[in-house]
Order: structure tokens, then sequence, then C-alpha cells
């Protein structure tokens, strides 16, 4: 698999206009980017733009707070499939998880792959940067007893990104079974190269086409 195979090209930001999807969307057909990441507002649009080509349409769930109750961020990832999104990364209820309610954590993450009922990828956002390490451990184990696709380390909006120890720690707990995706602060090849060599197999990122480029610049492209 390529380096921009393992890359989800994505523009979340919430002042993100259609002109820009336009771009995220023309780069991802000319680099192959496994998908273009972008908030459920232009799911239908970006899958209109990509009809044709193998490039996914992923969206996000109860994004990125994580605060939505399981119902809604149930409704929103089968809306979201219909429209086109073919992969779906969803929050889990991270105030539930710092309580200690696993119950709760557990029964959201069921929801979302439930509803998505196998026609998307599910990617769980477990926000690694405000859990301690026991709490992303927890994390890990409930998406992989939920049935989730992946696990996935941040959504950029918070304190802070994917981290080589956090991607490990991830690596670690879910086995070879599961996907991990590091996501947050990802902006250059060396970048990317660390959490790939810690056991990430997906890179979610603003900085696609400058990774590539960096890539190039060696000659491995």
């Amino acid at each position: 698999m390529s380096l921009a195979e393992m890359i989800d090209h994505t523009a979340l930001k919430p002042d993100t206009t259609r002109t820009q999807i336009e771009t995220l969307c023309k780069e991802a057909k000319a680099y192959g980017f496994a998908s273009v990441c972008v908030n459920p507002t232009w799911v239908s649009f970006a899958k209109e733009l990509l009809d044709g080509t193998s490039v996914k349409v992923c969206t996000v769930i109860g994004f990125p707070l994580g605060a939505n109750p399981k119902e809604v961020k149930a409704f929103e990832t089968n809306l979201t499939i219909e429209q086109g999104a073919g992969e779906v990364d969803m929050v889990i209820n991270i105030g539930a998880l710092k309580s200690g309610d696993l119950e709760t954590v557990e029964a959201d993450v069921l929801a979302v792959v439930a509803a998505s009922n196998r026609r998307a990828i599910v990617k769980v956002i477990i926000e690694t940067c405000l859990l301690s390490d026991d709490e992303k451990v927890e994390a890990c184990r409930i998406a992989k007893r939920a049935g989730a696709d992946f696990v996935k380390t941040s959504t950029g909006f918070s304190s802070g990104g994917a981290t080589v120890a956090d991607v490990a720690l991830m690596r670690r707990t879910v086995g070879s079974e599961m996907g991990v995706k590091a996501s947050g602060g990802i902006r250059s090849l060396q970048d990317a190269q660390n959490v790939i060599e810690a056991g990430a197999t997906r890179i979610g990122a603003s900085s696609g086409v400058t990774i590539l480029q960096g890539l190039k610049s060696t000659g491995d492209y």
C-alpha cells in the first residue's frame, strides 16, 4: 500500500468553503488518497465530485465533542452513509469515559456500529490528549468489543493531537485485528513516517499534499 492510500485528506474547520471542498476532492483524485474527510454537510457534494474514483468520502459523527446522545450519533451515521459516506469517524462519549461509565461508552459505539450495518468503515476517535493511559486502553478495548474497524487518536480540535507513544499504545491494545488512525498535528513526511512506524495504518491530515511532496523529494514517490 502506498503512503497516499493511507491518508485521509482532511478539511474539517467550521469555515471550510465549497471552493475548498472542490480543491480537496481534486487533490484527492490527483494524489490517490484513501478518502476525503469532511463535515457531514459536505458529504453529498464530495460524493458527487468523487464519483467514479476510488477515493472514499469519510465524515465525522458527534464531532468534535462526542457529547451527543447515542441516538443522534446513530441517526447521523445512517444519514451520512445514505448520502454517500463510505467511512465514518465517531467521537466517543469522553465525559462518560472520564466518569468511569464504561457501559454508556460502549453503548455509544455500538449504536454507531449498528447504524453503519457494515455499509461503511467505522473509526472510533478516543481523543487521547484528554485521557490517561488506562483510559486510552479501556477506550480501545471498548471499540474493539463493539466491532469498530479502527481506533483513532484525535479530532485535531482539542488540546493535542497524535503522538508516537499513543499510537504505539493503541496498537498494542487492539493487536493486529484493527486499524489505528493517527490524526492531529501530522504535517510532514517525518511525522507520517513516525506514526506509521509506531503502528498507524491510516493518517488523517490536512497536509496530505505536503507530506507526499516530501516523499517525492526523497525520490521514493
